[in-house]
Parts: C-alpha cells; structure tokens; sequence
C-alpha cells in the first residue's frame, strides 16, 4: 500500500533518549520493477548494501529511535538529494538542470545509482520521470520526515538531539592497522567538536583506528538534518565490515556482538555528552 512506510521505526515516535539512529543503506527489500530493469545479476547489487549493518544496530539499541530503511538502495539512495538525478538513467534529470554535479553523481553513484562496483552499468533501460518522483514521494520523503520529526522530538524533550547515520564500508588496505571506523562531520559543520571527540574516545578504548572525514564526511542525511546551532548535532559513523561480517563480508560473523558493543558505548557517550550540555534537559 502507497501509505505504509517503506521503513521500520524501532522505538517511539516521541524519542527517549536524545541520541537518534538512522540506518538509511541496510535494505534488503528488490522491488520486482527493479529486477526487471536489471542487466546484471541481482547479487551484484549487494555490494551497494551496507551489508547487515541494521543487525549491529538493532543489537546496540537500548530504548533509542532507530530507522531503518527496507528498500535497497539500488532502488533510491536515501543519502542522496533529490536533485542528484543522473541524466543518463533518468529521462526526468536535464543535465542543463544540474550547474553543478557531485562527485558521487558523476561516478554513477546519484539518487539512483547507474552503476556498482565491479559491476558496471546496472540497468537495461532509464527510468521515466514518473517513475524517479514515485520513488523520491513514496520512499525518499517519508524517511527524512520521519527522521526530522523525531530529532525535532528529542531536542524539545531534552534540548538537543544527536542523530548518529550509520554505515559500513568495505576494508581500506590490507595491512593489519587498517582504519575499521570513519567517523564524518562534514568537516565540522555538522555537529560540535566534543561529540567526535567522544565517539573517538570511544574507539581509542576498544583498539580500534579510526580517522575522521576521509574518505567519509557524510552525505545528504548530515547536510540536510545537522542544524547545531540549532541543537541538533549529527555524525556519520562508517563501520568496516571485516568487523562483524564473516570471511566472506557477507552475513553476521563471530564481531557482531563485539561491534555492537563498542556502538553501544558510542551512544551512551553521545546521550551523556548531550545531556552534559547547558540547557540539555534529563529525561523525566
């Protein structure tokens, strides 16, 4: 039905806890119109997952909001603006439209990816304009209002929110120190300084390298819902997949419950960062 969301929402609309999970990349759900559309095989879309990192999450979760979006992001990439539509899939995106596209849109990787990965190009046909505002109205705007309404929520119970957006990422390098977690902040637009600081602490104290803002500072989700000067902080947190995946990076391994640990201390360390604020307010 066109009215049920095409996300899950765990835990109440009106948030107990300042801290707010959005987990926009996990879905596993192909629409049968997207696998018709397909010139490669459908586990070759699997890569553009972040691959069971709603598992982590879900196993962090105490009492706090979390979203989780069903659709794949093969289908719309809800870390995307709706204006990143790329021309040579999308009958309705005029490339004159488009003064400036980004990085992400010119490597195929827009509001509906063209290409993944090893893949290359993805699909046997474009899309109609109909079809690109179908997905943006019954898929991409019900999560970021949901999203909005829900961090509004927190910051008039406590006085700020913290949105945490997570993700995954395949390894980066092969030697034994590799980075496993990129923390994002759009380069310190996104959120105050000492909520980076505590989720590193975070990292630091399980073992874990880290780095901030590279090759990761964050997306859509940030740029659109951070407003700190506003009370509402948001961070990009990329975990490595080699870190709760098996061997193979494709289901649940023996790391899941260690990696949702350490994101469980994560999010304490954001919720007593917030509420530590001038003007946060404890939870009743």
């Amino acid at each position: 039905m066109e009215d049920a969301p095409p996300f899950d929402r765990h835990g109440p609309a009106e948030p107990t806890s300042p801290v707010v999970l959005s987990v926009p990349h996990a879905g596993r759900d192909y629409p049968l119109a997207l696998r018709a559309a397909l010139r490669v095989p459908i586990a070759q879309l699997t890569v553009l997952e972040d691959r069971a990192v709603d598992r982590v999450a879900l196993a962090a979760r105490v009492g706090e909001t979390v979203f989780v979006q069903r659709r794949a992001r093969a289908w719309i990439d809800l870390n995307r603006a709706e204006h990143e539509r790329d021309p040579r899939v999308d009958d309705g995106a005029a490339a004159g439209r488009q003064p400036f596209q980004s990085a992400k849109l010119r490597s195929g990787l827009g509001l509906v990816p063209r290409r993944a990965a090893r893949s290359g190009d993805l699909w046997c046909r474009r899309f109609t304009a109909d079809e690109i505002v179908a997905r943006i109205r019954l898929d991409h705007r019900p999560y970021h209002a949901a999203l909005a309404r829900t961090l509004a929520a927190a910051r008039a119970r406590f006085g700020i929110a913290v949105l945490l957006d997570l993700h995954s990422m395949p390894p980066l390098g092969t030697a034994a120190d590799t980075v496993r977690i990129v923390f994002g902040d759009r380069f310190g637009k996104s959120a105050g300084g000492r909520f980076v600081a505590r989720l590193e602490g975070e990292a630091d104290a399980a073992g874990l390298r880290y780095a901030l803002n590279s090759p990761y500072a964050g997306g859509h989700i940030l740029e659109r819902h951070a407003a700190p000067r506003a009370g509402i902080h948001a961070v990009q947190v990329e975990l490595c997949r080699a870190l709760y995946l098996d061997a193979a990076l494709d289901r649940p391994g023996k790391g899941l419950a260690r990696t949702a640990a350490v994101l469980r201390r994560m999010i304490d360390a954001l919720a007593d960062e917030a509420l530590a604020q001038p003007g946060a307010l404890a939870a009743e």
